[in-house]
């Protein structure tokens, strides 16, 4: 059983180096980051030549999303014990976060710990970040080619490369990984799935017909094979291969077999079996789809889930952020890639790389303050507590951030319908508009309508129109999109609360 980290930091005397260390680092690797500061300055300023003061510091900034004072703490860290690979990778890392560049650090700490991925995968971060992605893709490439068997890797050369436009080829680091290691069944699935994330399911299914017969009949193939067939709507393709796999034991797989189910017409078996779920997801990945089953056939429970006006927010925040023409013009230099991520919802436009709310710049850390007042502001006047509801939780602090970045859209640029299941909260913040934002409901955000490929006959139940400045908060497990501007540019800054642990 882990020891109670507050008492831990209440009982360490800031004398006594070891102490601080173990209590620091284990608060803040158990989310105790602000408790364990004023314990971690104490022992900085007792220690000054002990690099271990200087690392926790660092790491209990970096937790806080203040990298200024992260990197500039682990930089302490690093010169006192430059031979250390762990701080050398996070000052590395702390630095890149801090939007600083990080391309020299990265490559120390690789020459520290040569075969560490993660080291590798934060140099190829750092070197996009410069500008270089032709050398990130070089760089991830080389390893993959030398360990064929480096999922993470592919993972990371698939979608640089489709960042970069590719479309024919990018996953060719995965094929070529494939024909040095045939019988990786890893690899097999790896390939299939950034094929699914694609929207290329006839490619995925192919994949999977050559992984069979180079590695053999597996379950995997056969899941592969049921989520593709359903995805194309061949309804009695899928109903028959998904009663080939039996009981379904992964969530993951169950949110697949809801979709189905949805797509396929039976609201009613959708919604029974998402409920026999619960207690056993975690991450809420089959909520959005109880959702639209409970609406559909008319089950009460779907206003008890988001019918509470309140879960939503609209907050104009132009007095209370950086002027908006320099904010714009800070975050549009921060654009790098020219085409959209992989499985991301944006179509027509860009999303910045990294935390965003980590960078250092003025209007990003005045950018940062205001959203944390106004995402309080929002969690306060929420309806109390509910047992078993994904967004009226107990616990509700403190706030912090799963992921934030830019999006920035051009001419007829949207977002499809989708959700954040990473996120407690989710958000829209409108930085930029095109001009003619009156015409009809162009740009407005659509929440409650789910993704298109689903099929259902569910219209929003709320739009919200956009103006410069206006923040909109919502449930992560809520449908959003948006509806297209015929032309002009639209940034926005987008984010999600992480759930309180």
């Amino acid at each position: 059983m882990n020891a109670d980290p507050v008492a831990l930091l209440n009982a360490a005397d800031p004398g006594n180096a070891d102490a601080v260390f173990r209590a620091v680092a284990g608060a803040v690797r158990q989310g105790f980051a602000a408790r364990a500061l004023p314990l971690a300055e104490a022992g900085a300023r007792n220690h000054p030549g002990d690099a271990r003061m200087w690392q926790v510091l660092g790491l209990a900034h970096r937790r806080l999303d203040d990298l200024g004072p992260a990197a500039a703490a682990l930089a302490k860290a690093a010169a006192l014990a430059p031979d250390d690979a762990l701080i050398a990778h996070s000052v590395a890392r702390a630095t890149m976060e801090a939007g600083l560049p990080a391309t020299e650090l990265f490559e120390r700490a690789h020459q520290l710990a040569p075969s560490d991925g993660s080291v590798l995968l934060g140099l190829a971060a750092a070197r996009f970040a410069d500008g270089n992605l032709d050398g990130a893709i070089a760089g991830i490439e080389a390893q993959t080619a030398l360990h064929p068997g480096w999922i993470e890797g592919h993972n990371v050369s698939a979608r640089l490369r489709w960042v970069r436009g590719e479309r024919d080829g990018f996953t060719q680091s995965l094929e070529r990984g494939l024909a040095a290691a045939p019988g990786e069944l890893a690899l097999w699935r790896e390939l299939a799935d950034t094929l699914m994330h694609a929207g290329l399911y006839e490619a995925a299914l192919d994949a999977a017909a050559r992984g069979r017969a180079a590695a053999g009949d597996s379950p995997v193939f056969d899941a592969l094979e049921a989520v593709c067939a359903a995805e194309q709507g061949q309804t009695e393709t899928a109903d028959r291969l998904f009663a080939r796999l039996g009981p379904i034991e992964h969530v993951t797989m169950a949110a697949r077999y809801v979709r189905h189910l949805l797509r396929a017409g039976r609201p009613a078996e959708a919604a029974t079996f998402a409920d026999g779920w619960a207690g056993r997801d975690p991450g809420q990945l089959l909520v959005p789809y109880q959702s639209a089953a409970w609406r559909l056939t008319g089950d009460p429970r779907w206003q008890w889930l988001e019918g509470e006006e309140r879960l939503i927010g609209v907050y104009d925040l132009a007095d209370e952020l950086p002027p908006l023409d320099a904010l714009a013009a800070r975050l549009r230099a921060l654009h790098l890639s020219s085409h959209h991520p992989l499985e991301q919802s944006l179509r027509g436009g860009t999303q910045t790389d990294g935390p965003l709310f980590s960078r250092i710049e003025p209007e990003i850390r005045a950018l940062r303050r205001a959203i944390v007042a106004a995402v309080e502001g929002h969690v306060a006047q929420l309806p109390p507590p509910v047992a078993g509801h994904p967004t009226l939780i107990a616990r509700r602090a403190p706030i912090q951030f799963s992921g934030s970045w830019s999006v920035r859209l051009t001419d007829a640029g949207f977002h499809v319908n989708h959700v954040h299941p990473a996120g407690w909260l989710s958000s829209a913040l409108y930085i930029t508009l095109p001009g003619a934002t009156g015409e009809g409901e162009q740009g407005w955000l659509k929440l409650g309508e789910p993704q298109a490929e689903l099929g259902l006959d569910l219209p929003p139940f709320r739009k919200v129109e956009p103006k410069p400045g206006r923040l909109v908060l919502f449930p992560s497990t809520m449908w959003h999109g948006t509806i297209p501007f015929a032309a002009g540019e639209r940034m926005t800054v987008a984010f999600d609360v992480a759930r309180p642990q």
